[in-house]
């Protein structure tokens, strides 16, 4: 995995695969969606399919796959193969798990699904966002809407679809400790391009440190930059 991630950190994408393919063993879904997943920063259809070929084949079951696969289609703005791949999921009956974060403060665990509005402080958090949404789209954060959502589908939708759990929690955990303390949230998913984004501009705009421990790696943000350096 680890060469993988070298190769492909380098845009040496077709090297990758070629190491994928010569390795002596059998590679791993690991490794498959190390290379899948480089394929969507980079967009790279071609390889990108052939490694989810693989990855489909070792875990028929997962979603994370088939949500990978649809971001690369998206981010090459192939609609109809994105659509195509969503509905092959419920023919298989594959479901996606809802995104979920947790934070802690004062000691209690404070959890948050998309669009969020149980908590005891949900006006204030979504006020919270929207604030840190503004101040980081003076300096540069462009929602990428796109990730998700065609053109057509995004004025069918309820605009909460696009505030992720991590946004309202990071946005809860800055309204609530102190501000010497670093923001440490855990997600079961994979973060998304837009949300990794948008938490690089916070940690710019607030002057925090932001640890986030999604379903594949920790995100260090700091400063406006991410320890992965963009690929995870």
């Amino acid at each position: 995995v680890c060469v993988v991630d070298m190769l492909t950190r380098a845009g040496l994408l077709s090297r990758a695969k070629e190491f994928i393919q010569e390795m002596p063993i059998e590679p791993d879904a690991l490794v498959w969606r190390t290379l899948l997943s480089a394929c969507v920063v980079h967009k790279n259809l071609e390889i990108g399919e052939f490694a989810a070929h693989y990855l489909v084949e070792l875990e028929p079951e997962d979603s994370a796959t088939y949500v990978l696969l649809s971001n690369l289609y998206a981010v090459c703005r192939k609609w109809d193969a994105r659509d195509r791949t969503r509905q092959k999921m419920k023919e298989k009956g594959v479901k996606k798990e809802p995104g979920q974060s947790w934070i802690e403060v004062r000691n209690s665990i404070h959890s948050f699904y998309v669009g969020d509005q149980n908590h005891p402080l949900s006006n204030e958090i979504h006020e919270h966002f929207q604030d840190l949404t503004k101040q980081a789209s003076e300096i540069g954060y462009v929602q990428d809407c796109f990730s998700l959502l065609n053109e057509a589908q995004q004025e069918q939708k309820d605009p909460t679809i696009f505030i992720h759990s991590e946004k309202l929690a990071i946005s809860f955990g800055l309204l609530s400790l102190p501000t010497t303390m670093p923001i440490n949230v855990m997600k079961n998913l994979r973060v998304c391009n837009d949300c990794h984004d948008w938490i690089k501009f916070v940690s710019k705009v607030s002057n925090r440190e932001i640890i986030v421990r999604d379903a594949y790696r920790f995100h260090h943000f700091e400063e406006g930059s991410c320890s992965c350096k963009d690929y995870w």
